[in-house]
């Protein structure tokens, strides 16, 4: 019996789009994994691959990522934010239409139905500790690991309140090592090999911040490999190899939703041909 494939799906919001082609190019390989785990926008794309870990799901995939602008998923409008902003005091954006979008694809789908074994992390406030959603409802899950701090609202599960997974484990690759993974594909958001340097602004303070919190688990992972497991980082093709540290949210961010893809894509179905070559 060969050792389990695994699917790791990091976050990264609007630039999760890069994970599409990533999937893309795998599932056309006939690649498919034995266990799923997402963290932040990876655990929505993870959830519709667990649930159907086929082309066609892919396929449906994108259709959805190329839709968000219309769905208003991140509204563009700034006096909206400021009143979402006002009303809550802690948030620039509902998590309604999101909700209301995966409820469409989901329905009432329990995370122990899904074909493949799937798994996401969040972060319980309450416990300042890591949480991994394996069975109970999905969509709660989902948005729990989705909830970005300051753009959407934390998620109450049961007795407590979550926030997005990128705090606690960003990339789970060691979580899929401690499953029993024999192979491991990565799929991130391109940010691994950019260099950061110690701020210069306010803005700057917050990005380098959540960039090492989101980093370092990760490559401690990767500097640590496990015998006889394979660990493969697939490629974003972003030009230049770089991707801009700061995610744009609404219409700007997700304006680049296409070309992402069809740059991972074709990155990422280089990568395995050469691999299988």
């Amino acid at each position: 019996m060969s050792e389990p494939v695994a699917f790791v799906l990091g976050g990264g919001g609007p630039l999760g789009a890069y994970e599409v082609g990533m999937l893309k190019a795998l599932l056309e390989r006939e690649i498919r994994p034995d266990m799923v785990l997402g963290s932040s926008v990876g655990a929505l794309n993870g959830a519709m691959i667990a649930a159907d870990p086929r082309p066609d799901a892919v396929t449906r995939l994108e259709h959805l990522w190329v839709s968000l602008r219309e769905r208003g998923v991140f509204a563009d409008n700034l006096f909206a934010q400021m009143g979402t902003a006002l009303r809550s005091r802690t948030h620039l954006f509902s998590n309604a239409a999101l909700r209301g979008l995966m409820e469409r694809e989901f329905g009432d789908t329990q995370i122990e139905d899904l074909e493949v074994p799937f798994s996401c992390v969040a972060a319980s406030i309450e416990r300042a500790a890591e949480h991994w959603f394996s069975d109970g409802p999905l969509i709660e899950a989902v948005l729990a690991s989705s909830a970005v701090p300051g753009l959407l609202p934390p998620v109450p599960v049961g007795e407590e309140h979550f926030l997005d997974g990128g705090l606690v484990d960003s990339v789970p690759v060691d979580r899929a090592l401690a499953s029993g993974a024999g192979t491991v594909y990565v799929l991130h958001v391109g940010r691994l090999d950019q260099p950061l340097r110690p701020p210069r602004t306010p803005r700057e303070v917050a990005v380098v911040a959540f960039e090492i919190a989101r980093r370092h688990r990760l490559v401690h992972a990767l500097s640590h490999p496990v015998d006889g497991v394979e660990v493969h980082v697939l490629p974003t093709g972003a030009p230049g190899g770089r991707t801009d540290l700061r995610p744009r949210y609404g219409r700007r961010g997700l304006g680049l939703v296409q070309e992402r893809i069809e740059r991972a894509y074709q990155a990422s179905a280089d990568y395995l041909a050469e691999r299988a070559s």
